[in-house]
């Protein structure tokens, strides 16, 4: 495990998106044990990592199952001693699914839970029910904050961590659909852009790859690991499953573009406090929701 002050490694996964649970499970723990022998301190998974994305399996998978793939990675993360962001759907009782990100202790539990906002696509509109907290949490002592795929394209659930201190932001992501519809996102630019340009804060996102079932949707990988200053600290490709790995200088995460933010104009002053209070109230809450 890194020994330096002010450093935190980085690992982000990037995962086939519509594989069983139980290659789900058994891949988070290979890659768990890479990620430690190479020295990280946080490992990031994809956006629905242990269930995968498609909903015809989701909707077809035991609840009990999913609880019992959650309970197991958080085995291998306190026997590896790491922390683990992994991703899950889950219906916690109700009719409709939560898109859920789950950070994960080196002592095994999970100490934090965030709901995805905006949901995307038909199926996970129609089967989803939306999250309603910003995320606000810390991972060995550093303030962090975690958004979903979509929730990227709403600047405000992490440029107002950014305001409260947020150095880091773990993106968790599937951008699963239509080969032709992946293929026009990334020539019309609308693949993921870098948080760090309008924050100043280090961005994480692990993407997935690979084909559906019915080989009629895809996933463009691209994972990535930005500096503050929007540079690239590693990436990954457009077609493998691979890990990626980075490490990061807190200190260079200053917030300065949020900061500013809250400075100018100052009419707005009051009104980001406003909002910042609320941020901070609701990020407290255990329940994702």
């Amino acid at each position: 495990m890194n020994t330096q002050p002010n450093v935190l490694q980085i690992s982000c996964v990037q995962l086939h998106w519509a594989k069983d649970i139980e290659e789900n499970v058994a891949k988070h723990r290979d890659y768990l044990t890479w990620a430690r022998s190479e020295g990280s301190d946080i490992v990031l998974f994809p956006e629905a990592s242990l269930t995968g994305y498609d909903f015809d399996y989701i909707l077809a998978t035991p609840e009990k199952a999913v609880v019992e793939a959650l309970n197991e990675v958080a085995r291998y993360a306190a026997d590896l001693s790491l922390y683990a962001i992994v991703g899950s759907l889950q219906r916690r009782g109700a009719r409709r699914f939560l898109n859920l990100a789950h950070v994960i202790s080196p002592r095994g539990k999970v100490v934090y839970e965030y709901a995805k906002v905006q949901l995307a696509g038909r199926l996970e509109r129609k089967y989803c029910r939306p999250g309603d907290k910003i995320a606000l949490f810390k991972v060995s002592g550093c303030p962090c904050t975690l958004i979903i795929c979509r929730d990227g394209r709403h600047p405000e659930l992490y440029r107002l961590p950014a305001m409260a201190g947020a150095r880091i932001l773990f993106h968790p992501a599937s951008g699963s659909e239509r080969i032709e519809g992946v293929a026009w996102k990334s020539l019309a630019g609308r693949a993921t852009h870098p948080a760090g340009p309008t924050t100043h804060i280090f961005h994480c996102v692990a993407n997935t790859v690979g084909q559906s079932r019915d080989g009629l949707q895809t996933s463009a990988g691209g994972s990535f690991i930005k500096d503050p200053t929007g540079l690239s600290l590693a990436e990954a490709g457009a077609c493998h499953e691979e890990m990626i790995t980075a490490r990061l200088n807190l200190e260079r995460a200053t917030r300065c573009f949020a900061w500013a933010s809250m400075m100018h104009p100052r009419f707005l002053r009051p009104l980001w406090k406003q909002m910042l209070a609320a941020v901070r109230t609701r990020a407290k809450d255990p329940s994702p929701l």
